[in-house]
């Protein structure tokens, strides 16, 4: 097979674009108008990797230092691929990939694997290639989701929750504009010395890019927001971002209420995600933290973080 490898450039922008929605790994914050909201952070090396002159597979990339990381900026990476792509195409990609970068003087791929929950169909080639290049795992998260075709009952004290949100008439509606709950989130972050990932301006411009991958649920009673949750579509996975509730919320169980809402609207779809309870690079499991989301039915996969050695 004839292999050609470029580099990432704007007038790429389109054929991109439209490999990421044909591909059987891409999703949406692949997309080029998602890496680029913050391209200023990251310093973009991307790749295009070409069989016969037309793309078999993308590496989302950016430069850091002798590093090259897949992707900085996002929560994972790692090649997306083609349908027509198979096994012995991903080795000899991977071979081409690692000639590339060492050539440019580079020691190091950082590569995120896209957990299978999260694939169109079976695209786990990558991994197989990650262990013949003697790739180290040097992290690992837990992640947690629920199975929507054989869900798991809420804890008997979340159903409670549930039911008196219900009783107190606190009611759930969408939001379009993010401003007044990002106040809310910021003000509960700061008690734990954090912050959003994203500004207000950042949301709100990937919003009106992603109208229909980015939204925000608020529970609300007497026209004062008690808790709200962003969430990433997917597609098969609804992913929950940015969930927090004011002290109201959190008596009321405001966020069980909007969660227990999401899954039954969601329904139709194949996984819910949580996101990650670890922290130090994986080495500390939050118990509390995982418990609530175990208490909703969730239980966990894993996401993978390798160092390739050029």
């Amino acid at each position: 097979m004839a292999i050609e490898i470029k580099k990432y450039r704007k007038d790429y922008y389109d054929q991109w674009n439209h490999f990421i929605i044909e591909s059987k790994n891409g999703l949406f914050f692949f997309d080029r108008d998602f890496m680029e909201y913050h391209s200023d952070r990251f310093k973009d090396h991307s790749l295009l990797i070409f069989k016969n002159n037309k793309i078999a597979a993308l590496l989302p990339a950016n430069e850091s230092g002798t590093q090259i990381i897949s992707h900085g900026g996002l929560t994972f990476g790692s090649l997306i691929l083609s349908h027509a792509i198979k096994a012995i195409d991903v080795l000899e990609i991977f071979a081409e990939v690692k000639k590339y970068y060492s050539a440019l003087s580079f020691n190091e791929i950082i590569y995120k694997t896209v957990p299978h929950i999260f694939h169109k169909c079976p695209s786990e080639e990558d991994l197989y290639a990650l262990f013949r290049n003697d790739a180290n795992l040097y992290r690992r998260d837990i992640s947690s989701v629920i199975d929507l075709s054989h869900p798991i009952q809420f804890s008997e004290t979340k159903r409670q929750l549930v039911r008196k949100c219900k009783e107190n008439n606190v009611t759930i509606t969408e939001n379009t504009n993010f401003e007044e709950y990002w106040g809310l989130l910021t003000s509960v972050l700061q008690k734990f010395d954090a912050k959003p990932v994203h500004t207000i301006e950042e949301i709100t411009l990937l919003k009106e890019k992603f109208p229909e991958n980015i939204r925000l649920y608020q529970a609300q009673k007497d026209g004062n927001i008690l808790a709200g949750i962003v969430i990433f579509d997917f597609g098969n996975v609804i992913h929950t971002q940015y969930m927090a509730a004011s002290s109201e919320g959190r008596k009321a169980g405001a966020l069980d209420f909007i969660n227990h809402f999401l899954l039954e609207k969601f329904n139709d779809r194949k996984y819910y995600s949580f996101g990650i309870s670890t922290e130090n690079q994986g080495k500390y499991l939050n118990e509390g933290l995982i418990q609530q989301k175990e208490n909703m039915g969730a239980r966990g996969i894993a996401l993978d973080f390798y160092s390739i050695k050029l």
